[in-house]
């Protein structure tokens, strides 16, 4: 059985006359840190939300262990269960405690109990180091501690892909490394990612694989020490540089 959980094969995304993603192939293995880096509007955040079923794709196919997601009898949000999707805004839900954001999708969309999703909830938030403020309401949280919960709330879902679009992006420089922290313990703990992000010394340390979009075209991909060491394309050799 083959152990690709997610398949993106030419797939092209079009805005009316702009075209955004150009042709995008791209396979993600279980256990595997896949890295997505280019520049702000390479596609990368558009390819993270065609793979999570909130942008449909203009042509081309995705598929979630092998079931084509273009399939119009899907369940979109039976699909959702499977993938966790961690954006560059927290998404918190301000009315609900720290705790309640992180039991509402395993309560509502689950269906468990909400004994065992308080159990789960706060084992992940001890993990994170925030079991102490499971009664806080977000915004008496900081913008690092707002982002580990909204990567938790999405594990208590217990996924079998996470996607992560550029989640230190609108942290103060001071609370990226938290986030990062626990994104390198959920690596080393083997869960399946698909990340965007700038962040170029944590992309090189924790991906399997890197891929370089630039303009909507996957311009290459390769490992960590192809990509930063010895890059094949012109194009990858001159965003490096200026990064």
């Amino acid at each position: 059985m083959s152990d690709v959980v997610l398949s993106i094969k030419d797939v092209t995304k079009r805005f009316g006359d702009r075209e955004v993603l150009k042709g995008v192939s791209l396979d993600l293995h279980s256990h595997e840190v896949v890295a997505l880096i280019g520049h702000s509007g390479s596609g990368k955040s558009t390819l993270l939300r065609c793979a999570n079923l909130l942008e449909p794709v203009s042509s081309g196919e995705i598929s979630l262990f092998g079931q084509i997601l273009q399939n119009p009898n899907i369940d979109d949000d039976a699909v959702r269960r499977h993938i966790g999707m961690v954006f560059q805004s927290f998404n918190l839900f301000p009315h609900l405690s720290v705790l309640d954001n992180v039991m509402l999708g395993p309560v509502h969309s689950l269906k468990e109990s909400k004994d065992s999703a308080r159990e789960r909830a706060m084992a992940l938030l001890e993990r994170i180091g925030l079991a102490n403020r499971a009664a806080e309401f977000p915004d008496r949280l900081s913008g690092g501690q707002q982002q580990r919960v909204a990567i938790v709330r999405s594990l208590a879902m217990q996924p079998s892909l996470l996607l992560l679009d550029e989640v230190t992006s609108a942290l103060d420089p001071t609370l990226v490394g938290e986030v990062l922290d626990l994104l390198r313990d959920l690596a080393r703990g083997g869960t399946t990612m698909l990340i965007a992000t700038h962040e170029m010394a944590f992309a090189r340390e924790v991906a399997h694989q890197i891929v370089f979009l630039d303009q909507g075209v996957l311009v290459e991909k390769g490992t960590p020490d192809q990509i930063f060491t010895n890059p094949t394309q012109e194009a990858t050799r001159k965003f490096l540089e200026r990064i």
